[in-house]
């Protein structure tokens, strides 16, 4: 078996890089707005598990609320031990038998103040079991969509994928229509993006291939999403847009509830409570 921990150190070291260029134009953003909102950051440290002391594993949590970002997460996390026996069953290349499991990466999620402004969501990660692959991509969450945001946001996504492999984008957008869609509602959560997981990494030339394209990812959203929040974020709303807002949010936080992968796999791995819940709205209406 194949020692992939040089390789995991590789992944976290970079996204941990990520962190710190996304949460310094986040920041560069809220200046602009006439705000000194910044990030706070929070360690955490792995507990409750075998080991403890940290000795499985932790991470830190970013987390800023100002005056653009109402409330914006952007969490790295490098964790290690045993999966449950029961959930051991359902992750790739996993088993009761063999338990032993590694994962690291980055999470973002942000809630915007104005409702013309798109919230978005981006996940990027490495993990290892029996076999290693990377997982991810970025979707965004617009309550009010507007058709030029969402080509941008495609095309950057679109451009990314088409570099390292020419079928990528049309399978990972599929795979994020499939993904990001609430049965009980009927409905999408936005306007989609990409979503892909389990990209195997045979031997080191397989991973040096799918780091590439994980980085990729990352960068495009690094490109993307800064030109939409400041093409949105001067813009004046009303009290009904800034309510169809808070509907729209409810029905986020009902699909990470109950749907998301990322959100069960951080709550049965033992990560920090705070963390993984990050993802949820500051505020939010059911009517």
């Amino acid at each position: 078996m194949t020692d992939w921990k040089p390789n995991t150190e590789r992944a976290k070291v970079w996204f941990e890089s990520l962190r710190d260029a996304i949460c310094a134009e986040f920041e560069a953003i809220e200046r602009e707005a006439g705000s000194d909102a910044s990030f706070e950051y929070d360690p955490w440290q792995r507990d409750g598990v075998e080991g403890g002391g940290g000795e499985t594993g932790g991470g830190v949590r970013g987390l800023i609320r100002g005056e653009v970002f109402e409330k914006a997460g952007v969490n790295v996390s490098t964790v290690h031990g045993e999966l449950s026996q029961q959930f051991a069953a359902s992750i790739n290349g996993a088993s009761p038998e063999n338990p032993a499991f590694s994962a690291t990466g980055i999470s973002l999620v942000a809630h915007m103040a104005n409702p013309h402004v798109p919230a978005v969501h981006m996940n990027t990660r490495f993990l290892t079991t029996t076999t290693a692959w990377f997982g991810g991509g970025a979707d965004l969450n617009p309550p009010i969509p507007y058709d030029e945001d969402t080509a941008e946001f495609h095309e950057a996504l679109r451009l990314a994928c088409d570099t390292h492999g020419e079928d990528y984008y049309e399978r990972h957008k599929a795979w994020a229509d499939e993904y990001f869609y609430i049965p009980h509602r009927k409905c999408h959560r936005g306007v989609g993006g990409i979503f892909y997981d389990h990209l195997e990494c045979a031997d080191e030339a397989a991973w040096e291939a799918n780091f590439a394209y994980t980085k990729a990812v990352g960068e495009a959203f690094l490109a993307v999403f800064p030109r939409l929040v400041r093409r949105r974020m001067g813009m004046e709303y009303s009290p009904d847009e800034k309510h169809r807002q808070l509907e729209w949010r409810g029905r986020y936080a009902e699909f990470n509830l109950v749907y998301d992968r990322g959100t069960a796999f951080g709550l049965k791995t033992g990560g920090n409570i705070d963390a993984i819940l990050m993802s949820l709205p500051p505020e939010a209406v059911w009517t």
